[in-house]
């Protein structure tokens, strides 16, 4: 099934019908308004308070059950916005369009681009809660924030003395039956190659060097696999290339989103006439090369060399030979990947940095990294190695955006709940983990002296990424279980 507005899904649960009606406003990072209009809108049709600020959080308000007026107030938390990726060759515009969905089996998921159930399900859990009538549970607060895809705007920005509640369930996670109690804190980082043109007149035939197929994911919960970066490997090629032959480069870009790992990068090349057969050998060796290197964990990798017209040039100019050299080795080497593993967590990463995107513009080729860590001073050590790699290429940097990591918390509360519940309605134990990705509990944990968070989710596959897809009997189990711990938390009194 393929529909841009009308309903895919066949089932009742009202999580998946709210998730439908929002997945047909555009809501990319930095663009929530109308996204925000249309929640703050629904509550207050219900006679809900619905709070919206400058940078169009929401926090919306809704009493408790009859009975449950003593029990601590909860917050249910999630964000707005959603990061837009699209295969190759999928028209569609992230600012204007909806989100096509499709039921396939049991999965939700979309026609050839991201999904957003990032976080549009912790919204769709919201609106479900706010019409749900029947529904026991004590007094809420929920908080939806904007720009957590890109800077955390939202809750940097958002106004916490408005907020009594200090217990905070975030659902912005992605696996049934496990509990977050942890996340790394994290930073933007900014490196730019100036950029020198000269004229590309004679410099040989124009070729389109691409690297696509890719698996990609999130540059925090799937770093741990050591999937492909595209724009790395852009990089080994064109290093590839020059080890052995002349050419001119005129562009480079690569990915969408710093927290994305890219799954596609492409170069704009001169080539002379009677190199070409050579640079289409060297292109297929360093295809054989990937696919060697990356066989178990993206074997779909593509390196191919072909006819193109220009990246957003007009075609006649190319980059001086120092503006290539440095976009070269700076492809080379601003890190991406796993830095250092949590000893104490098996298979947890502990520091990563991913370049998510690079971009050619008129004056720089800017490259756009998401640096994370669950410890500040490795954070800062990494930020501060990737400043001197800037400064000894002669690029600009520059570095911001950061926000806390979300400590553990060795008592807990809400967490008891949630462990209790689950037992009861599952059967068996739930597992606790720390994500290494970065999520908003830290920031409203840093803001809110004494909160008690966790975050959880239902099953969702490959966000940030085309193959976006929720698990529909996750979703709708999620819902009965967030419910049946509600229901425990409002029984509880002054605890």
């Amino acid at each position: 099934m393929d529909n841009a507005t009308a309903s895919v899904y066949g089932g009742t649960c009202p999580v998946i019908r709210h998730f439908e009606a929002l997945s047909a406003i555009p809501r990319s990072s930095g663009h929530e308004r109308a996204a925000s209009d249309f929640v703050a809108k629904f509550a207050r049709d219900r006679g809900y308070e619905a709070l919206q600020d400058e940078t169009f959080n929401l926090i919306i308000r809704k009493p408790a059950t009859p009975g449950y007026e003593h029990a601590p107030t909860v917050i249910v938390q999630g964000h707005l916005d959603m990061v837009g990726e699209k295969n190759e060759g999928v028209v569609h515009d992230f600012l204007r369009d909806p989100i096509r969905l499709r039921v396939e089996g049991d999965f939700m998921t979309a026609a050839g681009t991201t999904l957003g159930g990032d976080d549009g399900l912790a919204v769709a859990y919201a609106m479900a809660l706010l019409d749900a009538g029947d529904a026991e549970h004590p007094a809420l607060e929920i908080v939806l924030t904007t720009e957590e895809e890109t800077s955390m705007k939202g809750a940097r920005k958002l106004d916490v003395g408005q907020l009594t509640g200090r217990r905070m369930i975030n659902l912005d996670s992605d696996r049934e039956g496990i509990l977050y109690v942890s996340s790394a804190g994290g930073a933007r980082v900014y490196h730019t190659v100036p950029v020198a043109w000269t004229d590309a007149a004679g410099a040989g035939a124009r070729r389109r060097l691409r690297i696509a197929g890719l698996v990609g994911g999130h540059s925090g919960d799937d770093i741990v696999h050591e999937r492909a970066n595209a724009c790395e490997l852009l990089g080994r090629v064109l290093n590839g290339l020059r080890a052995r032959m002349p050419y001119g480069l005129a562009g480079v870009r690569g990915g969408l989103a710093s927290n994305a790992i890219p799954r596609e990068a492409e170069a704009l090349l001169y080539v002379p006439e009677e190199r070409l057969a050579e640079a289409e050998r060297i292109t297929a060796e360093w295809a054989a090369i990937f696919k060697t290197e990356y066989e178990l964990v993206d074997p779909g990798i593509r390196v191919s060399l072909e006819p193109a017209a220009a990246l957003g040039e007009d075609g006649s100019r190319m980059f001086t030979e120092e503006t290539k050299r440095t976009a070269v080795d700076s492809l080379l080497l601003v890190p991406s990947g796993v830095m250092r593993m949590d000893k104490a967590i098996p298979g947890l990463p502990r520091t990563s940095t991913n370049v998510g995107v690079v971009a050619t513009g008129e004056d720089g080729i800017r490259f756009e990294s998401a640096t994370r860590s669950s410890l500040r001073s490795e954070l800062d050590a990494v930020v501060s190695r990737m400043e001197a790699l800037a400064r000894a290429l002669g690029c600009d940097f520059a570095s911001g955006d950061y926000y806390p990591g979300w400590p553990y918390r060795s008592s807990s509360r809400l967490r008891d709940v949630f462990l209790d519940v689950y037992a009861r309605e599952y059967g068996k134990p739930m597992e606790v983990k720390a994500v290494h990705a970065g999520i908003e509990c830290g920031i409203l944990a840093d803001r809110l002296p004494g909160l008690d968070a966790v975050s959880y989710g239902p099953d969702l596959y490959d966000i940030h990424t085309p193959d976006e897809r929720f698990r529909i009997s996750s979703v709708e189990r999620t819902w009965h279980y967030l419910l049946q711990v509600l229901r425990a938390l409002g029984a509880e009194q002054n605890i």
